[in-house]
């Protein structure tokens, strides 16, 4: 079992079901799922860069990455209808608590003069989206085979509908927000 699903079922849960009142333990905040989204400019141009983006995203997540297309056609960035336009994944279960585990003990402490994530990142709807300016913070990529560095955007769901309990389940799980203020 993995590290963080072991940690939700024997102290951080009962926790979170004390501090939010909750009297129901499966109305405890859980991470549902986790969506890696790497969007890709140049990449009707480039199939090289696309299949390179795919296969980072595959070495980062443990699973293979699926291509997205273009809903409509807009002429002034010169788009047409379904051609690539990046790429994503969807973890669920044991690999997105694998995946979480070595974003917050491997990848978030090799960025430079980090200081925290922001707390503001919520959607409102208990869902934190926050960007990577490159994908070398991953140790699974390594330096000499990137052809060009790219940022990503991850998106952590859970299943709450508030940010504070959010906040509260993903600070318990160990992500190091910037400061100890809560929503």
């Amino acid at each position: 079992m993995q590290r963080l699903k072991q940690l939700i079922r024997s102290t951080l849960g009962p926790e979170l079901q004390k501090d939010l009142k909750l009297k129901n333990s499966y109305q405890i905040p859980r991470v549902t799922k986790i969506v890696l989204n790497q969007g890709l400019g140049d990449a009707s141009h480039n199939s090289k860069g696309l299949s390179q983006a795919l296969e980072e995203l595959s070495m980062i997540s443990g699973q293979k990455g699926v291509v997205t297309r273009s809903k409509k056609a807009i002429s002034a960035f010169k788009l047409r209808r379904d051609v690539p336009v990046g790429a994503t994944v969807v973890l669920r279960g044991n690999r997105m608590y694998a995946f979480l585990d070595r974003f917050i003990c491997l990848s978030l402490p090799r960025v430079r003069d980090f200081r925290g994530i922001k707390n503001l990142s919520f959607d409102g709807h208990g869902n934190y989206s926050m960007g990577v300016n490159e994908q070398l913070m991953f140790p699974e990529i390594h330096f000499d085979n990137v052809k060009q560095v790219r940022g990503m955007d991850i998106n952590i769901v859970t299943s709450t509908k508030s940010d504070y309990a959010a906040q509260l389940l993903l600070k318990g799980l160990g992500l190091p927000f910037k400061t100890n203020e809560f929503l």
